[in-house]
């Protein structure tokens, strides 16, 4: 039976065979493409974007700007996949509409792409309608405003599949795998976490409440309710986790039983944040309803940045789009230590609020700085133990990303050498 994924369509791998690999290949210009549109090449041809084929088309762009949907006038989709190219890169490779050429990545063949069209589209009207502004300091705008001078529409088909690098391999699971490993657990529902950092107790309670939430009226006799941990791999920053220590710690929670095989799964998705808060939060919606999740979890402040968005504006923005998903939202407030309970609480629960402490970025990353191992009450002791193996195994001696770490570390993926 068809695997339906985002707006009742089938989930389908762009993904050729060794053999035609090399046939079609054959002889087509080579264009050499950088990591963000390599990440996106991955996700159209496992599936992660369905019903996306390959990037957008000037009335696919048009409609997500205008209406936040496809061009078909159905499908809800809030952020655009865009190929972009320069005037005198299409001069330079003659790439035409109806030509078919080769997309490469750090010298190896990676997948075909079907030109259908060339197309020019105002960078501004993007970012307003994406991120609600058209400061080039918001980082999804500065990521727009870095486009090329035009955008090229077409079909992908992967010739060449990804070499998922250590310690990562686990945990790049697509969509039609995803789903199997759903049913041999038995899971009749699964609430997504989407992440970028390394877990403390606050995020550790966020993944609780939401299990509990997704649970329901479920009959518990045994386990049939699962989180999926789904980090986020893409560009990184100065300061930001490394990527090492956001998946192993992430799994290392049920490794160490404060989960279990019972109802926790970590995984990855290839993925350059925008920062586009609400939009983001429905893209990630999209996103997770591919991977067969039932449900998924929104705190505060989802996929934002500075002061763009009030704290819930996503999930305003979902409720407004609700019906057009096949996701339910699991919303929640912030979690926090309350020294006077003695325990990790909710605002919605506790009344001591002049002596809430709260989960602060900047005071988990002091901690962790620091190297002093926290009250368990913050830090879970093998969670803490595995960032700080992660920063002199993989971090060149540091848990944040360093010009050391950008400069040396092993790539998540590669794509291996290919005859063509």
């Amino acid at each position: 039976m068809a695997e339906l994924g985002h707006g009742g369509k089938k989930i389908v791998e762009r993904i050729m065979s060794a053999s035609e690999a090399k046939k079609k290949a054959k002889g087509l210009t080579q264009i050499p493409v950088r990591g963000q549109i390599a990440k996106e090449i991955i996700n159209i041809a496992y599936g992660f974007f369905t019903p996306l084929q390959g990037f957008m088309g000037k009335k696919d762009l048009d409609a997500v700007v205008k209406r936040m949907k496809l061009a078909d006038g159905k499908t809800i989709w809030s952020i655009p996949i865009l190929f972009d190219m320069s005037e005198a890169e299409i001069e330079k490779y003659g790439v035409k509409a109806g030509q078919t050429v080769l997309l490469t990545f750090e010298g190896n063949p990676m997948a075909t792409f079907k030109v259908d069209e060339i197309y020019a589209y105002d960078k501004a009207k993007i970012c307003k309608s994406v991120y609600g502004t058209d400061e080039d300091k918001h980082p999804g705008c500065a990521r727009t405003y870095q486009y090329k001078d035009k955008f090229v529409g077409g079909k992908i088909m992967l010739v060449n599949k990804p070499k998922i690098n250590p310690p990562y391999e686990p945990y790049f699971i697509p969509p039609l795998e995803m789903r199997k490993k759903f049913k041999q657990k038995g899971w009749q529902r699964v609430v997504a976490h989407q992440t970028r950092n390394v877990p403390h107790t606050g995020h550790e309670w966020l993944m609780k409440g939401a299990w509990l939430q997704a649970y329901g009226e479920l009959p518990i006799e045994k386990p049939i309710v699962g989180v999926l941990v789904n980090a986020i791999i893409g560009d990184k920053r100065k300061g930001d986790y490394i990527d090492e220590a956001i998946i192993l710690t992430q799994d290392e929670l049920r490794k160490s039983g404060y989960f279990g095989d019972h109802n926790h799964l970590t995984s990855l998705t290839f993925w350059d944040m925008r920062y586009a808060g609400p939009k983001e939060a429905i893209f990630h919606a999209m996103l997770r309803t591919n991977l067969g999740l039932s449900h998924h979890m929104y705190g505060r402040d989802h996929a934002g940045v500075g002061t763009y968005y009030d704290a819930y504006d996503a999930h305003h923005l979902f409720l407004k789009v609700q019906k057009d998903l096949k996701i339910k939202p699991t919303f929640s407030m912030n979690w926090l230590y309350c020294p006077h309970c003695g325990e990790v609480t909710n605002e919605g629960l506790c009344s001591h609020k002049p002596e809430w402490q709260k989960f602060s970025g900047t005071l988990i990353r002091s901690i962790v700085q620091d190297g002093v191992k926290p009250p368990r009450l913050i830090f879970r002791p093998e969670v803490f133990d595995l960032v700080m193996e992660s920063a002199e195994k993989y971090g060149f001696g540091s848990p944040f990303v360093t010009d050391e770490y950008l400069e040396k570390r092993t790539p998540v993926f590669s794509i291996p050498p290919m005859k063509v």
